[in-house]
């Protein structure tokens, strides 16, 4: 099951209480105060994790409780200090305030960690206030309470590339011939009902990660079909594949294709539109001659880097994965970088 979006309620442990106690021992006047100091809260922290792939793991469980400081004792005896409570995230998550909807933390990396709801600070036991003028105190310091609040956790995947188009114009079947993911292929629309991904290993030894984004069609930002809501997927990438059925089948006009994605990613968000994109003519061993010479005439006009392939026998594949290759490598000279969002640095535990 594919969850990418998830409210959770975290709520620190609250730290202990002080102790108030006085030495009382044979032969040992004037004992004096010895009450210890209490623990502090656990912390509730969100830790990356490479080895999970979606949000589904907090379906069934919203809320999360750290342990509670151990209050202090006495003969100066400190409390424990409360146990943290750690839930492991995919890469890519971002963690924003569900009030406010602001970006509180990014976690890109594996092992990154954010944290959710600091651990209350524990109360001083009654030995820490003895003074020369008041040395037997009969009170001690209660400890404060944790952080609590809600968190809407949203993935967006770290894929390099990103495969765009309508439905059914081969991107599953492009993505199992190029890397070893095995996505669900059929000969009818929305056969991908959530992102996939893979790896793509190069002739030269290197790679690159890339995912393939269930099909949009025209209106999917008011929900039509399976909606924008993937669109989030691609927001990461570096660079864009724009698959198009050049088939005789009924399909779309090939320009048209192409406008209907562009639109849909234009109102979803603008700067999708920024990024590297190159078309690909997908079906050629089916294709139809008109269908392709148009849309390789309006990739000439308008500047796109424009390829074709049969993603179904394999042609060309090897001529795209090495046109990718070089794009990524292009890019990277130009020190194009994948910014954090405002308010996602991370944050230490303690």
């Amino acid at each position: 099951m594919f969850i990418d979006q998830i409210v959770i309620h975290v709520k620190a442990g609250d730290g202990g209480n002080g102790c108030v106690s006085f030495r009382r021992e044979k032969y040992v006047p004037k004992g004096g105060p010895n009450g210890g100091d209490a623990g502090r809260g656990g912390s509730v922290i969100l830790k990356a994790s490479q080895g999970i792939r979606t949000l589904v793991n907090l379906r069934y469980q919203s809320f999360f409780k750290a342990e509670k400081g151990f209050n202090g004792k006495g003969s100066n005896k400190a409390g424990r200090n409360g146990v943290d409570c750690i839930i492991t995230v995919p890469l890519g998550t971002v963690v924003k305030d569900d009030h406010t909807g602001h970006i509180l933390g990014d976690l890109k990396k594996d092992g990154d960690i954010f944290l959710a709801a600091k651990g209350g600070r524990g109360g001083r036991g009654n030995a820490r206030f003895a003074t020369s003028t008041n040395q037997a105190p009969r009170y001690a310091e209660e400890g404060s309470p944790g952080e609590e609040q809600q968190l809407f956790l949203e993935l967006k995947l770290l894929a390099d590339v990103g495969i765009i188009g309508l439905p059914n114009a081969g991107k599953s079947t492009l993505i199992s011939r190029i890397s070893a993911a095995k996505p669900r292929i059929a000969d009818y629309p929305f056969t991908t009902l959530h992102p996939n991904l893979g790896m793509v290993k190069t002739e030269d030894y290197q790679s690159f990660c890339i995912a393939d984004i269930p099909g949009l069609i025209q209106g999917a930002h008011q929900g039509t079909g399976l909606g924008d809501q993937f669109l989030r997927h691609i927001e990461r990438s570096f660079m864009l594949i724009h698959l198009i059925d050049v088939s005789r089948s009924t399909g779309p006009d090939p320009v048209k294709a192409f406008h209907t994605v562009f639109e849909e990613m234009k109102l979803y968000n603008p700067i999708l539109l920024k990024k590297k994109q190159l078309i690909v003519a997908n079906k050629i061993d089916d294709q139809d001659q008109e269908k392709l010479q148009r849309l390789e005439h309006f990739c000439l006009t308008q500047g796109y880097p424009f390829l074709k392939i049969s993603a179904a026998t394999g042609e060309n594949s090897q001529l795209l994965v090495r046109s990718i290759q070089k794009m990524l490598t292009d890019l990277n000279k130009e020190g194009h970088k994948e910014k954090c969002p405002e308010g996602g640095n991370l944050e230490s535990p303690y």
